[in-house]
């Protein structure tokens, strides 16, 4: 996708010898005291700086990914979730609502890790509201990894994170693309990048969590982890939304500034794993979800 520079200009032209180092040093000063200027008129918390992550913490967390992300296939598209919980022979996937939302036929296909698929159904997601979260259950005898819930407040900025999920389209070249949806597990995408922006406010349906890793169109519903292999949040929005600053409008109704829209269509956004727990977590255990209810209700 195209990306946009935020300012064009035009200077003249000097020859070389003629410029002093002193006036290129008070000039670049000059610019950074306008940017740190208005970072500091705004509330979102943003960084540049890149996470060092060691190999063996990227292979830990891919393995995690690769066991307990999914591909849900529906008759018209797919897309991406994270098996959150086990409960006899019910497995739970947490992912978007966009993703099996009007779909008529309500019957979906997951992917598992092994290579097999299982037929699924929706659940009940009134608790949710406008939030962008569904939740799909399919049944297996096999035995498949759960993720761990992290801490998403936790996250700062500067802090790893790691996004996995299954693109629906492959570039071939700069003029063709080709379709994935046959190609199974083999068009897993696991990112590694760092929480660039965590908002004061929610963004519209739960978006709350800014990060620079690059999510693509189908690694909706996938996880975001934490550099533990943890799941902090969950993908949703790719990076430079054709809607504009429109795509970006607080759950109060309010638009952000020019200056921070500018930050934040630069970056993707999950839903952090908190904002689930809070709607889900009844006055229990914190190991058991309201979904435990649903698994055992006569609906399914």
């Amino acid at each position: 996708m195209k990306l946009f520079s935020h300012y064009t200009g035009k200077r003249k032209t000097h020859s070389l010898k003629y410029v002093k180092h002193w006036k290129i040093l008070a000039i670049s000063l000059l610019l950074t005291g306008i940017l740190n200027g208005l970072a500091r008129e705004t509330p979102e918390k943003v960084s540049a700086a890149s996470p060092n992550i060691s190999e063996q913490v990227n292979q830990q967390v891919y393995e995690i990914a690769n066991l307990v992300t999914v591909r849900i296939f529906s008759e018209s598209a797919s897309g991406s979730g994270v098996i959150i919980q086990h409960q006899g022979q019910a497995y739970t996937v947490l992912t978007n609502d966009h993703v099996v939302v009007d779909r008529k036929e309500h019957n979906y296909t997951v992917l598992t890790a092994d290579g097999k698929t299982h037929i699924a159904k929706l659940l009940p997601s009134y608790q949710f509201g406008n939030l962008d979260l569904a939740l799909v259950q399919f049944t297996s005898y096999q035995s498949y990894r759960v993720a761990e819930i992290g801490n998403s407040h936790q996250l700062s900025i500067g802090s790893a994170v790691f996004a996995a999920g299954f693109p629906n389209w492959h570039w071939i070249n700069s003029n063709s693309i080709e379709n994935t949806r046959n190609w199974g597990r083999k068009a897993l995408q696991f990112t590694i990048g760092q929480v660039e922006m965590l908002p004061d406010r929610s963004l519209g349906n739960g978006y709350q969590l800014g990060y620079s890793n690059d999510i693509v169109d189908g690694m909706s519903g996938g996880p975001v982890f934490n550099s533990d292999g943890k799941l902090v949040g969950i993908n949703g929005r790719s990076k430079y939304p054709l809607g504009g600053i429109e795509v970006f409008r607080f759950a109060d109704g309010s638009l952000p500034s020019q200056a921070v829209f500018q930050q934040m269509e630069a970056l993707s956004w999950a839903i952090p794993i908190g904002t689930f727990e809070r709607v889900n977590y009844q006055d229990r255990e914190p190991d058991f979800f309201l979904g435990f209810l649903l698994l055992n209700s006569d609906l399914l």
